[in-house]
Order: structure tokens, then sequence, then C-alpha cells
């Protein structure tokens, strides 16, 4: 069985756990078997907009059962980042989710239009304007750091439509400014490696349905992962992939299958 390899498990959320408003079929049942396994879970969301309360309200909507503490997003890991820098002065484009972080993490989020900033934070900001992106750009210039939670080119909306994400947030100051951004969610390092503090440890199998951001992500930080084809990627992306999966499942249930699909196996 597959899940007895690992000590921890780091699930993305959507197309893995949910898909808009609707669970993934099996995935909460699945969630809840490793918990009788004795396994440790973490769920793991580049979306900084939204806190933890609302991720485990989010979950607990589609049946899965989650504790806060178990949630990390790249938010949380953004501004843990900053604080062991010693940032004191963010400018923020983002939701709640990015502005509560940083506040609990010590760091003041100004307001308005400030003359200088330590740094400008970039995540997923459905109310960004003109305004945000220039002061943003304007503070980049005088020598504040550039940041972003992650770098999605855009944000998947329940109606399966594209909006633009973080990343095309933070391509916009990118290109007025010359500075490139120091991303911290998935496919990088940072959010992974506190994703699995939030589990305790031990030996991580990541669990996504991107290519590009988890299993990416897992490969860089030479983790083992599993693909489930209940999102975004597909089996044959995977197979003619750079980053391919250490596993491919159809649905979360194969986590405790003996004979699971391994990309490149003979």
């Amino acid at each position: 069985m597959i899940a007895e390899g690992y000590d921890a498990f780091l699930f993305d959320l959507d197309g893995v756990l949910y898909r808009g408003s609707d669970p993934v079929p099996h995935a909460a049942a699945s969630v809840a078997r490793l918990r009788d396994l004795g396994k440790r879970v973490a769920f793991v969301t580049n979306n900084s907009a939204r806190t933890p309360s609302k991720v485990t309200e989010r979950l607990r909507s589609v049946g899965v059962e989650a504790d806060e503490l178990e949630v990390e997003t790249s938010a949380l890991a953004t501004a843990s980042v900053l604080a062991n820098r010693g940032v004191r002065q963010a400018f923020v484009i983002g939701g709640s989710g990015v502005i509560e972080a940083l506040g609990q993490a010590g760091i003041e989020v100004l307001a308005g239009e400030p003359a200088g900033a330590d740094v400008v934070v970039v995540g997923w900001d459905r109310d960004a304007d003109y305004t945000k992106l220039r002061v943003a750009s304007v503070l980049v210039e005088r020598g504040a750091a550039l940041v972003a939670t992650n770098a999605d080119a855009s944000f998947p909306a329940a109606d399966g439509t594209k909006w633009p994400g973080a990343g095309a947030l933070l391509a916009a100051i990118e290109t007025t400014t010359g500075v490139r951004g120091e991303v911290i969610g998935k496919p990088y390092p940072p959010l992974l490696h506190t994703a699995l503090e939030r589990a305790g440890g031990g030996r991580p199998l990541l669990i996504g349905d991107r290519l590009d951001t988890d299993i990416a992500g897992a490969i860089g930080v030479g983790w083992d992962s599993m693909l489930v084809l209940t999102g975004i990627s597909t089996a044959p992306e995977a197979h003619t992939s750079s980053t391919p999966p250490t596993y491919i499942a159809a649905d979360l249930r194969e986590l405790f299958a003996d004979g699971i699909e391994r990309p490149g196996a003979p």
C-alpha cells in the first residue's frame, strides 16, 4: 500500500479535494482513512487571499475534516520568511489572508501612498487597481524588495473562466520596474518546507493536480509526489513532462493500492 511508505501527506486543495464548490469523489474518505492509519496531513495552497479559518471552513463544507493548524498558505509562508528577515513594514497588494498573516507576524501593513517600505508583497487581490500597482511600483523603484506569495498567472473561477492571478499582478510591477520578484509559493521551496513542518516532519508525499506547481515543487525539494487526475494536468502530459510525478492516480483511493502507475516504470 502506497500510504504505508510515508509519514506526512501534503494536499493541494482545488482539483484534489474539491472542484469549485463540489467535493472531489472519494477525497474526504481518503483523508479520513489516512488519519485512521495514524498518518499526518497538511493542506497546502498558493491562494493567499484566504485565512486558515476560511480554508478549514471550505474543506469542512466538502466533508474533509481539518484543523486550522494543519493549513499552510502562501500568505503564512511569506509572513514567516519576511519576519525571519526582520522586515518591519510592507505595502501589500493582496487579500485578507496575506494582510492577516503579516500582521500576526508583527509586520506593519502600510496603507495609502507611503514614502517608503521594506518590502512590497503581492498576492491575489480581486480589488487591485491602477493606484495600487502604481504605488507598489514606485516603492520598488525607491528600494523596497519585491516578494510574491505565488506566481500563478491565473485564478480558476467557479464558472471555469480564468481571472488574473497573483502572477499577473506581479508581472505588471516587474514590467514597470525591471525588478524580478522573489516567489514564496509553489513550485518554490519555502511554502513546501513550512507545510512539512505543519505536518510534523517525516517522509512526505506531496499530492496535487498540477505538474507545473505541485509536482515540479516536489521534485525541486527531492520529495515523492502523486498526480491525481481530478484537476488540471492529464496522464499523457505527465508521461511527457520534464517534471513527472512519482505516481499517477485516478483519485485518492489509490493511496491505498499496491499496483499504481509510475511514469517511466517498465
